[in-house]
């Protein structure tokens, strides 16, 4: 076996080494990435980066009893190696009565036409143009004084996984990116932001101009910040901000998370948690969708779902552990590296919109904070407790008033997803994704 070999043939010959040395049941993953990266500062190349790698990672049981073990040498010397370490780990590990593959009866036997490799590497050159134009865009802006610097990105990406259930599998996908980050103003009264886009396919992302204008006009905007005072208030979080309250809505229906009884919402099964009419909705097979896949770490096939139908939760995200440990079956939400165990996650998941615009959603709002920019991590996964600083812009009678910074917005998640409104503005972009929200009776902690 060599480095040649293609990731299929790798962890498929792993899994085929492990079970010879002893192990009862074995899985393997294996990537190969190849990247560019080109990072241009101040109308200058600053850094052309391209690479290449492999890596492996080999799961082995004795009985209930698992290791696992990762590499990025695919020589077969190393790989011997590698299997006698994990079986041996494995004989010397704690039982965990969880523990195991995939039934071999709910394995993934179709594939689906996701459309993710577009097997499109572009000349370096090509990648320089962009940094630069979307650098130049962004310094463009009146009001920018400096730049942080602007990067374009491409990576492809082959990943495999076998099983001695039977499973095996793989597919490969691209992705393109191109990002900025500006300031504007000067001295101590200076403010920064960005912009990025992603895409599957390089063809499917904006112009980088248009990223680039998008990142001078947010930092320029925010110059001249305000204090306000404390109280509560409606908030409305922009579709930043709103994608992070997605993120801790999955952290918080995530199968280890309610089986460890460690969740705020891990009695919330069948209850309401958000308003009537909100829908949050997910789909492993969108065509061309950021984290669409095949197939889940454990050879499971995913499907489209409701994770929220009409305010109610209709789900968990398990693996094939957690799964059995609550006396369920598994969903199809493990994700997978090459080291460390399963773990279950959402592919592509997106906020349902509304029918109001973000005018219309602050359009009675008498005092309030349109919140742009979260900072820190102040939120409590078991009483689902909110605590973060943030920076914004203050609303008053209806509208934007003028930026504000230095605030700390607090809640708890359970009033904050029972009280959110989205806007119909959503846009699909990062494989997290929502529109803007409103959440009224939030408190806004300034001076």
């Amino acid at each position: 076996m060599t480095g040649a070999a293609s990731p299929l043939d790798l962890a498929a010959g792993l899994v085929e080494r492990a079970v010879g040395a002893g192990a009862d049941a074995a899985d393997a993953t294996a990537f190969r990435d190849t990247a560019l990266a080109v990072t241009w500062r101040l109308g200058a190349l600053e850094e052309l980066e391209r690479s290449e790698s492999t890596a492996m990672g080999l799961r082995v049981f004795v009985g209930r009893r698992q290791a696992a073990v990762s590499t990025t040498d695919p020589l077969d010397g190393s790989l011997a190696e590698l299997v006698e370490r994990a079986v041996a780990m494995a004989r010397t590990a704690p039982e965990d009565e969880f523990a195991g593959l995939a039934d071999g009866a709910l394995l993934a036997t179709e594939t689906p036409e996701l459309d993710l490799d577009a097997d499109d590497e572009p000349a370096p050159g090509r990648m320089l143009a962009m940094a630069a134009e979307a650098e130049d865009a962004a310094r463009s802006i009146e009001g920018v004084t400096n730049s942080e610097g602007a990067s374009a990105s491409w990576r492809r990406a082959v990943s495999a996984l076998a099983a001695s259930n039977g499973f095996q599998g793989s597919y490969a996908g691209t992705s393109a990116g191109v990002s900025v980050s500006v300031l504007a103003g000067e001295g101590l009264g200076m403010e920064r932001d960005g912009e990025y886009r992603t895409a599957r396919h390089m063809a499917d992302l904006p112009p980088p101009a248009e990223v680039g204008g998008e990142a001078g006009r947010r930092a320029v905007r925010k110059l001249n910040p305000r204090k306000v005072e404390t109280g509560r208030m409606p908030v409305v979080f922009d579709d930043r901000g709103a994608r992070g309250l997605l993120g801790h809505l999955a952290a918080a229906i995530s199968g280890p998370a309610v089986a460890r009884g460690t969740s705020f919402l891990k009695d919330g099964m069948g209850q309401a948690v958000f308003a009537p009419g909100v829908a949050v909705r997910e789909d492993p097979h969108r065509r061309r969708g950021p984290r669409s896949r095949p197939f889940d770490g454990e050879g499971l096939p995913g499907r489209a779902r409701a994770l929220i139908d009409d305010g109610v939760l209709t789900t968990w995200l398990l693996d094939c552990r957690s799964a059995r440990q609550l006396g369920l079956e598994p969903t199809g939400h493990a994700t997978r590296g090459a080291s460390g165990q399963p773990s279950p996650g959402p592919a592509n998941l997106w906020l349902e919109p509304g029918d109001a615009s973000p005018e219309a959603l602050m359009a009675d709002i008498a005092e309030g904070f349109y919140c742009t920019d979260l900072i820190g991590f102040g939120v409590n996964g078991v009483t689902g407790d909110y605590s973060r600083g943030a920076s914004g812009f203050r609303i008053r009678n209806g509208r934007i008033a003028h930026p504000v910074n230095e605030v700390t917005v607090a809640g708890n998640l359970k009033d904050m997803f029972a009280n959110l409104a989205p806007a119909d503005d959503l846009r699909f972009l990062s494989g997290v994704d929502a529109p803007h929200v409103r959440i009224d009776g939030m408190t806004v902690a300034g001076r």
